[in-house]
């Protein structure tokens, strides 16, 4: 029989199990709740706890909330002891989301929670490495000026050609992580990666292009920002090319790209003006269905 417990009494009875730390003084007490249903082999029951600490407390907008949510993830995995790995997924991604709160002290107590859980888990964590090491570098990053950009960036525009999606979404991930960085100018490193970011552009997963419109529109934000900080000879070719591709989302990007470029830059892009006419000519005869992929809430004059 699944009882569905009120979640603030939940919350406080798995608080109690938490070790390292003085989240609790009776271990015990908050243990036994879970460790019936594993001992029950109540599946349903298991995985409404965790729900509900996650929906409910991990995720609230209430900061008190989140900290109880993580206090009880990760007494909820003490408690499953080596079962726990048949729920790392539900236990780990509520806490990985913590990592991005702005409050330091719910950063701490993700950190701690997810100490906890993985503490128990063990091997079983390892097929979630990805994931974990991903999530944790990034926080790292955001919180350190220190990251070696130097060396960073030549590795990043290695990986940025590959036709994995799953590699695609991770470096776009990155990239997307890296701009929001206050004391980090990729604008400085934007040739390197432009022609991989246009690449990306062109891939099948929509969830892929979306994401990458957002990284090349913020890249074209900051260059309208920040225009004596670009290096707008380096990226004209780049703009060319895309603009004679057969993808139109691309060549509409690019064509855009590239009339910012010669607004903002001028005299600078002079000597790219053969290719800029050789790859903007044939766009002029542009029919309605192409520009709606660049403009979609345009309508023609005198149209309904």
């Amino acid at each position: 029989m699944t009882v569905n417990l009120p979640a603030a009494r939940l919350s406080f009875a798995l608080s109690s199990a938490a070790p390292r730390t003085p989240w609790a003084p009776h271990p015990p007490l908050g243990t036994l709740l879970v460790r019936e249903f594993v001992a029950q082999n109540n599946t349903v029951q298991i995985k409404h706890v965790i729900q509900t600490l996650s929906q409910e407390f991990a995720l609230s907008q209430h900061p008190h909330s989140r900290k109880g949510g993580l206090i009880g993830l990760a007494a909820c995995s003490i408690a499953l002891g080596k079962d726990s790995g048949l729920y790392l997924k539900e236990l780990i991604e509520p806490v990985l989301t913590c990592f991005s709160d702005a409050d330091s002290r719910l950063r701490y107590y993700a950190c701690e929670a997810l100490y906890n859980i993985v503490k128990v888990a063990r091997g079983a964590v390892l097929p979630h490495f990805n994931v974990l090491f991903d999530g944790l570098s990034k926080d790292i990053v955001t919180e350190s000026n220190k990251l070696d950009l130097v060396g960073f960036i030549p590795l990043l525009r290695e990986r940025i050609y590959s036709n994995n999606q799953y590699a695609r979404q991770f470096i776009i991930s990155w990239i997307l992580v890296l701009e929001s960085v206050p004391d980090i100018n990729l604008l400085d490193y934007l040739p390197e990666i432009l022609d991989g970011l246009f690449q990306i552009l062109g891939d099948n997963g929509k969830e892929i292009r979306k994401m990458c419109e957002v990284v090349l529109g913020e890249f074209l934000k900051e260059t309208k920002k920040n225009p004596s900080s670009v290096k707008f000879a380096e990226m004209a070719n780049i703009l060319v090319i895309h603009c004679q591709t057969t993808d139109d989302l691309i060549q509409l990007t690019a064509m855009c790209w590239l009339r910012e470029f010669i607004q903002l830059a001028g005299r600078v892009m002079l000597p790219y003006s053969s290719g800029i006419l050789t790859a903007v000519l044939p766009c002029l005869a542009y029919d309605d269905r192409k520009r709606s992929i660049l403009h979609p809430g345009e309508r023609r004059q005198g149209q309904p």
